[in-house]
């Protein structure tokens, strides 16, 4: 299928604004290594030879101490495994990830109390957090979280946003009066104190969250799409697909919406950061997800409340600061490569 030339000049605009273009590609990679982090970090091992035969443990079913001649039945300690390889020297061997912890595992010492400061010789590169758990480990884990949960809530968002704004710009009328009473009582709801009220009563999860948040989050893309729908009503195309015959839902779906696309891709990368930030922020309170849950708040507020342990405080305002600006970057350079102005040929 031949793409618009329209869309085509929009991507090569984009592709021409460089700062935009390599955070696109940046923020792509840590997604996929995000997608795939267990083989890069975890308490599992990524192959297991042992007794001839060859075991992938990462992805496949738990495999017990006993499978590899231990003496105990739960899931085989693999560091344990990897030593005792290495000091019997029978020929096999264990292959670990570069960091060999999960978001969830205790390394504890006997002589000493966490947080453990970075350290190459224990393989903790980032330090560890109040209760010793690799810190490196629960901001990978908790970015990947944060991400989906951004691009879920954002998904979430404009199927409802958009579809309300466009009904409300197209039908006008009591339709989109009765929608405006709406959206003015729901703006004036405090939405943390119905955060903290439900999470008073029961524990939310992350589709409790993706939910509350949905039905709050939907009004600044309605107001937008509502705005945007009054101007493209007005143009000849609609008029000629009315005089033509064409439904209402099929001047909505489409020729409003196809033509409303730079403001609908312009707001997204923006949105994704705004829901970082949200759950960031509610982690941070403690209303967001519930522990042990990777979640950069819950780092943030370790680093807060220990202050002396910079690596903790550090590494997560690091990693916020490094994703957001790659975001702010990408929104950049989609607002300029989609700016209507720039393709508008005036008669």
């Amino acid at each position: 299928m031949r793409m618009n030339p329209l869309t085509l000049r929009k991507i090569r605009r984009f592709r021409s604004i460089r700062r935009g273009w390599y955070s696109f590609i940046l923020f792509t990679a840590l997604i996929c290594l995000s997608l795939g982090a267990e083989l890069l970090i975890s308490n599992r091992a990524l192959i297991v030879h042992y007794n001839g035969h060859y075991y992938f443990p990462t992805y496949g079913q738990i495999l017990t101490g006993a499978t590899f001649g231990q003496d105990y039945d739960y899931e085989t300690n693999y560091r344990q495994l990897q030593k005792q390889f290495k000091s019997a020297d029978r020929g096999d061997w264990v292959l670990m990830p570069p960091v060999p912890y999960n978001a969830y595992e205790n390394d504890l010492k006997t002589d000493a109390w966490p947080p453990f400061p970075p350290s190459l010789n224990a393989r903790h590169f980032l330090g560890t957090d109040v209760v010793g758990r690799d810190i490196l480990a629960r901001l990978v884990y908790g970015f990947r979280i944060a991400i989906f949960f951004s691009l879920t809530l954002l998904i979430t968002n404009y199927v409802i946003g958009v579809s309300i704004g466009c009904a409300m710009g197209y039908f006008g009328g009591k339709f989109d009066l009765f929608f405006q009473r709406i959206i003015e009582i729901w703006s004036n709801i405090p939405f943390l104190y119905v955060i903290i009220i439900i999470s008073s009563i029961l524990v939310p999860n992350f589709l409790m969250l993706i939910l509350i948040m949905s039905f709050f989050g939907w009004t600044g893309m309605t107001w937008t799409m509502r705005t945007v729908t009054y101007k493209e009503k007005a143009r000849e195309y609609v008029l000629a697909a009315k005089a033509l015959g064409a439904s209402d839902f099929r001047i909505i779906f489409s020729h409003i919406i196809p033509n409303t696309v730079a403001v609908i891709v312009t707001y997204a990368p923006f949105s994704i950061s705004g829901g970082i930030v949200a759950l960031t922020s509610l982690d941070y309170l403690g209303f967001g997800l519930p522990p042990p849950t990777p979640s950069w708040g819950e780092l943030l507020q370790q680093g807060w409340t220990n202050l002396d342990d910079w690596w903790i405080a550090g590494s997560v305002i690091a990693a916020m600061i490094i994703t957001l600006l790659i975001v702010t970057f990408i929104g950049e350079a989609v607002r300029e490569a989609f700016d209507p102005k720039l393709h508008t040929i005036y008669e």
